[in-house]
């Protein structure tokens, strides 16, 4: 599933994009959002995981395939800052590093890019699949009337302002997006490569909670989410 070796700025794009594919699958197969047959079976270690792919015979699995393409090109064009699903909240976001690192050190088969190791990074990568799928399990079921959505959330000063990825377009909403009901934010995890960051947060119900470890709970954090950009040099929240 992810590159042997992360030493290249196009080995890290693939790695992230493919984390995302397989995070947005996960989170609408546990959520029961499509059918069986919207998904192909693939395996991490021991982990079997459900792959989105295009199903002619659901549209709204089609729609998120093209969404996730959509996305592809945006971290490719390095424009794309937060991705963002509501009814629960899901957010990613994804930094980029200015300066390109350079390789220091091949030994063993494991390479080391500024300090950054690809056995540490797809340890890491495991890591995240595995406490989004078991944040998953833990949450209870969404309402039966829900719409799903994804928002994309663009650096200001990198992005072109006309540009829209494919199967996006412009959003005429105005303000932010507000969270509705009793929020929780809770950490699933980070992955750096060297190249790129990518972190994952959910917000939801605090009635839908269940069993979900209390180290994944961020006691504070935004519910509001700003409609307007990013600067690409914004600090970072704990």
């Amino acid at each position: 599933l992810f590159p042997n070796i992360i030493a290249t700025e196009q080995q890290s794009v693939v790695l992230v994009k493919r984390l995302l594919a397989i995070s947005v699958s996960c989170i609408t197969y546990m959520r029961g959002l499509f059918p069986e047959s919207s998904y192909g079976t693939r395996y991490l270690d021991d982990l079997c995981l459900k792959i989105l792919r295009e199903d002619k015979s659901c549209l709204g699995s089609l729609q998120i395939v093209k969404w996730i393409q959509g996305c592809f090109d945006a971290l490719e064009r390095q424009y794309v800052s937060n991705g963002v699903s509501l009814t629960e909240l899901y957010q990613f976001k994804f930094k980029y590093k200015k300066e390109v690192p350079q390789m220091d050190i091949i030994s063993n088969q494991m390479n080391f890019v500024n300090g950054v190791c690809s056995e540490d990074i797809k340890q890491a990568s495991r890591l995240l699949i595995r406490k989004l799928y078991l944040l998953m399990q833990n949450l209870g079921p969404l309402p039966n009337d829900i719409t799903l959505t994804m928002k994309l959330f663009y650096y200001n000063d990198a992005t072109p302002k006309d540009y829209q990825p494919p199967g996006f377009k412009e959003d005429s909403s105005p303000g932010d997006l507000l969270f509705d009901g009793d929020p929780v934010n809770l950490r699933v995890g980070t992955v750096f490569t060297g190249f790129h960051l990518m972190k994952v947060r959910v917000t939801t119900e605090k009635k839908r909670m269940g069993t979900v470890e209390s180290n994944l709970i961020q006691k504070s954090g935004p519910t509001e989410i700003s409609h307007q950009g990013l600067d690409c040099d914004e600090e970072e929240e704990e």
